[in-house]
């Protein structure tokens, strides 16, 4: 069977149109012969949404009823029997009630297109799960309900229903989207002309992105290497010199010469690792990559020209960008053409573009002949020569006939490739001037004298030369790679010997300060960020014998010891760009530990007038009013309506007292201060009283109180509190028929005090909130207080040096556990007004 398509309308916010076009298209299939049936659509109680309806068979919904409440829910195996043409499904990224096949609508969405049933459905931007948190970001709401973006992505066909986000503001203002009395909310809200506005561009970048991906896989899938212009991509090529920045900020401009056009950075490492790059001038780059909004991206090959090129065409660049070689004219004359010349014959139809910049090469500058042999070696060579040469001649000599002159030179041509080998080229080139001269002067007429009387012989000599010379040039070439992989290699172990000491949790700053003076054999090294010492490694020497490495703008690195050489400086380059990373983000850090209690005291405010304003109000205005009432001599009150007058004042004031009392109380739990007095304490002491504060009797509460407890090291007052606040809770939520039950147990030295409910209980991800102060889970009645019950007595319990935890209660509802430590022989004995305080 084949699978079923999916049609996507995707909108910038709810009220656009989505359900209204999803239905209108369905209409018109239909009208064309086509089996269409609505599987789901909400209203939301619009009336044109509803009159769309009209003419299109529903499938009918499926009930699910869930802790009391009937749900109304898509059936998927009505519509899997019915077998549409269409189904029309609307809010995609919905939830499922619990007790469905599925969880997800989507995923119902999945079943049908498996069953070879085509799918039209709608979802709007915020639900994207890439898209959550910057929707978040944007609007201040979280949502909760998402879709995969490989969901999304895999439908066959996705568009935009647009709408000015004006025009959608006055759709919102006629009260077409919502009911009058949430319409000003939601103009002053989620719907600010700001926020509709960033969540079109939204959704038409994310469009845009889907678009483009779509046409990439469309080339892939066809087979198609030829750039097509329908976004203008600036490749810009990074050796890794200084003059990359230039050729990124003229990349970018050229970027942005057209809208939506994209600039990619792409620096290429040879297979061997050996092509040289300066690592800090690659991080600095990579960052101005990303504060250009570009991409960085680093590929491998042997040859760098092939490499940028098919980089730029699988990217599907249109412009690519490159720096003059930093070659002089000599050094191309002799070497051939460079990577410019053959990424314009390579490129075909990619337009390059060949920048120059201050480091371009010399007109008449001379290339300077680098060596990759060591001193050592080169000594050697010579060494070679000088005593190889008249050992092998005197040994020629002795073994001279007429016919020996070709296996003469061939010695001699032996020892140069073998001092060629050992010392590279200039001992290699003194050995071959050295044979040339001993062969003329032993084995060619007239012997014993240097005299080059036929053409012959000069060509010969300068065989020599030559071949001298090449062996070298190829011994040298060898060993400046071998070097050059040895330093790459120790650098790279560097590098991850850093990284791998930050992730093991080693201070990142200290880490690459101690790194840094055993990888170069110094000294001493010391970090400086203005004129603090941030960290320090070994002896610091005098100012004398003191480098100092700028370390960003402020910072400087101080290294004490030996001189660092070029190669090393090209490492300690990327190492200085790691420590000012590092410091910056110790700066930001230390800005967020500052903005953290700032942020939380603000929480607690904006919590406490929340919560704190109607529960002053109501008490103060009932005492109030009452008292004013009393106070008027012209009205007749009986002496019944005075004790009811007197009695609601008192009960207010004693209320409005009692929450004052909790405001102090949480107060000092959260600033440590908090007077707890620890004694023996027995819970017969303490129950009994809780109970009769709630006015609660053996009816009303279940006792399951294990014989033999020992005493409790506890306050008994604070004690009592904490069990008031807890069976209360417990009496609130309790369904009815089902009493509260307090149980006791010791367990290694604890007594466990459990205070047991059959209510809705907590889902366990909201467990820890429920001890946050001035949060009541939702709960908006008059009588719930003001959340400051639970975190009380955690913070009592806490301050008696036990815990309060949040359990499950077996066959529903929440047990909140009271873990105290049991008296011990010593504190039994010892009189509470002796017991101990803090």
């Amino acid at each position: 069977m084949a699978r079923g398509r999916l049609r996507v309308m995707l909108g910038a916010a709810p009220g656009v149109g989505k359900t209204y076009a999803m239905l209108e298209e369905g209409k018109r299939l239909a009208s064309l012969g086509k089996d269409v049936v609505v599987a789901v659509v909400e209203t939301h109680g619009r009336a044109a949404t509803a009159a769309m309806l009209e003419g299109l068979e529903v499938v009918p919904r499926r009930t699910v009823e869930h802790r009391g409440v009937e749900l109304s829910e898509l059936d998927l195996d009505a519509v899997l029997a019915r077998a549409p043409q269409l189904a029309l499904v609307d809010e995609l990224a919905h939830t499922n009630a619990p007790g469905l096949e599925h969880g997800k609508r989507w995923e119902d969405v999945e079943a049908m297109l498996a069953a070879g049933i085509d799918v039209m459905s709608t979802v709007n931007i915020q639900h994207i799960e890439s898209l959550n948190d910057v929707v978040e970001q944007i609007t201040g709401v979280q949502q909760r309900e998402t879709i995969p973006d490989a969901v999304l992505r895999r439908a066959d066909q996705i568009e935009v229903v647009d709408l000015a986000p004006q025009a959608l503001r006055d759709r919102l203002a006629e009260g077409v989207v919502y009911p009058a009395a949430r319409v000003d909310a939601a103009l002053s809200n989620y719907f600010r002309l700001g926020n509709l506005t960033a969540l079109r561009e939204l959704a038409l970048l994310w469009l845009a992105d889907e678009v483009d991906s779509a046409l990439q896989r469309y080339r892939a899938e066809h087979g198609i290497a030829g750039k097509w212009e329908a976004r203008e991509r600036v490749v810009v090529a990074l050796t890794g010199g200084s003059e990359g920045e230039t050729l990124l900020r003229r990349g970018a401009r050229i970027a942005a010469r057209s809208a939506g056009g994209e600039l990619l950075a792409v620096h290429v490492t040879s297979q061997d690792g050996l092509r040289e790059a300066t690592p800090g001038a690659l991080a600095a780059q990579r960052a101005l990559v990303e504060q250009l909004g570009g991409s960085y991206h680093q590929v491998v090959g042997s040859d760098i020209p092939r490499a940028l090129v098919e980089f730029a065409r699988g990217e599907n660049a249109t412009q690519l960008v490159i720096g003059v070689s930093r070659r002089s004219r000599l050094a191309a004359f002799l070497t051939g053409p460079g990577i410019g010349s053959t990424v314009i014959r390579e490129s075909g139809d990619i337009d390059v573009h060949i920048v120059s910049h201050a480091r371009a090469g010399g007109r008449f500058s001379l290339p300077r002949p680098k060596g990759g042999l060591t001193v050592r070696r080169r000594v050697y060579g010579f060494a070679l020569a000088l005593i190889g040469g008249p050992l092998l001649t005197l040994l020629l000599v002795n073994l001279r006939s007429p016919e020996s002159m070709t296996a003469d030179v061939l010695s001699y041509q032996l020892l140069v490739v073998v001092v060629a080998l050992v010392g590279g080229i200039w001992p290699a080139l003194f050995a071959a001037l050295l044979s040339g001269v001993t062969l003329d002067f032993f084995f060619v007429e007239p012997l014993y004298t240097i005299t080059i009387s036929q053409p012959l012989h000069l060509i010969a000599l300068l065989l020599y030369l030559v071949i001298a010379a090449l062996v070298s040039v190829v011994v040298d070439q060898a060993a400046r790679r071998t070097r050059a992989a040895q330093r790459a290699a120790a650098e790279a172990e560097l590098l991850a010997t850093v990284a791998g000491g930050v992730i093991r949790g080693e201070d990142a700053l200290q880490a690459l300060v101690t790194r840094t003076r055993e990888a170069f054999g110094l000294s001493g090294v010391r970090l400086i960020d203005g004129d603090e010492i941030v960290s320090t490694d070994g002896e610091p020497a005098d100012e004398a014998h003191t480098q100092r490495i700028p370390v960003g703008t402020r910072g400087s690195l101080e290294l004490s010891g030996r001189d660092l050489e070029a190669g090393d400086r090209r490492l300690l380059a990327a190492i200085v760009a790691q420590l000012d990373a590092a410091l910056e983000h110790r700066d930001l850090t230390a800005t967020a530990s500052e903005l953290g209690p700032l942020a939380e005291a603000d929480r607690v405010r904006s919590a406490l007038l929340a919560a704190v304003g109607h529960d002053l109000r109501r008490p103060l205005a009932a005492a109030t009013a009452s008292v004013t009432t009393l106070r008027q001599r012209d009205l007749a009150l009986s002496e019944d309506d005075r004790e009811s007058l007197l009695e609601t004042a008192e009960d207010s004031l004693a209320g409005l007292a009692s929450l004052v009392t909790n405001l102090l109380d949480v107060s000092r739990v959260e600033a440590g201060v908090l007077a707890v007095s620890l004694a023996p304490t027995e819970l017969d002491d303490v129950v009994p009283p809780a109970l009769d504060e709630l006015g609660l009797g053996p009816a009303d509460v279940e006792l399951d109180i294990a014989d033999g407890l020992p005493p409790i090291l506890a306050d008994g007052v604070l004690l009592q509190r904490v069990l008031v606040n807890l069976l209360g809770n417990a009496l609130r939520y309790s369904p009815a028929g089902r009493r509260p039950v307090i149980a006791a147990s010791e367990f290694g030295g604890t007594v466990q005090l459990r205070v047991i409910d059959h209510g809705p209980g907590i889902p366990g991800e909201r467990r820890e909130a429920v001890f946050v102060p001035f949060q009541r889970l939702g709960d908006t009645d008059n009588d719930t207080g003001i959340g400051l019950g639970l975190a009380l007595s955690k913070g009592f319990v806490e301050g008696m040096g036990g815990t309060l935890e949040a359990e499950d209660t077996p066959g529903g509802g929440l047990t909140m556990v009271v873990a105290l430590p049991a008296a011990t022989a010593t504190q039994i004995t010892t009189t509470p007004e002796d017991g101990p305080s803090v």
